[in-house]
């Protein structure tokens, strides 16, 4: 990070937004192993622009997110390329795009029910009441609901084509950089991927880093992972172009 803004920690059953231009660098570090944290993007300028799990994995040939992989809108664009993924235990990080998130059900079956009003900071959040209290921020709502990222989560399918998470490399020190190449509204959350079966509802904090990325360059590893990244970044140029005008 060339430049750092601004720092927060964010417990392990929150919920945050923010607006981030272009140009800037995010990164989420899972501070005691085990994190989950849900993401979504939104064009601030035209909310009805969104992040896109399908054209993501698709146009990229790939079924998890690392290192080189842009996250892209429904409308071909890049919200943000995945600069930097660090594994602690050198095992290697995988993100989920496919499981969705929790809800109040969910979480109510597993872990039992707790609510703000008796238990305060102890209550059990589920992931979707979170993005849709952070949606409403913003004059959005279910309606503007998708398939979101579950960065820190690792699913695998077992031979009968049965999905669960694999916590084998959750550790300390996991840490995922965004570059954002658009400006974009990101809306996440801390709480419990869908599929976590811990006996205890995991509490697990994240730091969140702001600052500013370096440049993108014309033999950038983001830009160049992909043959389909290069397209995105010229329908980036050509928006930007465009609202120059």
């Amino acid at each position: 990070m060339s430049k750092l803004i601004y720092t927060t920690t964010l417990p392990g059953n929150g919920h945050w937004s923010l607006e981030l231009r272009r140009g800037s660098l995010m990164t989420i570090t899972d501070i005691e192993g085990g994190a989950n944290v849900g993401m979504l993007f939104y064009n601030p300028r035209n909310l009805l622009e969104r992040y896109n799990a399908p054209d993501t994995l698709k146009c990229q040939h790939t079924f998890k997110l690392e290192r080189g992989n842009c996250l892209y809108s429904d409308m071909g664009r890049i919200f943000a390329s995945i600069v930097e993924d660090h594994s602690a235990n050198g095992a290697g990080n995988w993100h989920d795009t496919v499981c969705g998130t929790s809800n109040a059900r969910s979480v109510a079956l597993r872990w039992g029910q707790r609510d703000y009003q008796t238990d305060r900071n102890q209550w059990l959040q589920n992931g979707y009441d979170a993005f849709l209290v952070e949606l409403a921020k913003y004059g959005l709502s279910r309606a503007d609901m998708a398939s979101n990222i579950n960065w820190f989560s690792k699913v695998v399918a077992d031979d009968a084509g049965n999905i669960h998470l694999d916590t084998g490399n959750a550790c300390a020190g996991n840490s995922v950089s965004l570059r954002f190449e658009m400006d974009t509204l990101v809306v996440l959350h801390t709480c419990p991927h869908p599929l976590n079966n811990a006996e205890n509802y995991p509490f697990k904090p994240v730091q969140i880093e702001l600052g500013e990325a370096d440049p993108v360059t014309a033999d950038d590893y983001c830009k160049n992972f992909r043959p389909e990244n290069q397209r995105g970044f010229q329908n980036n140029e050509l928006y930007y172009l465009a609202a120059k005008n």
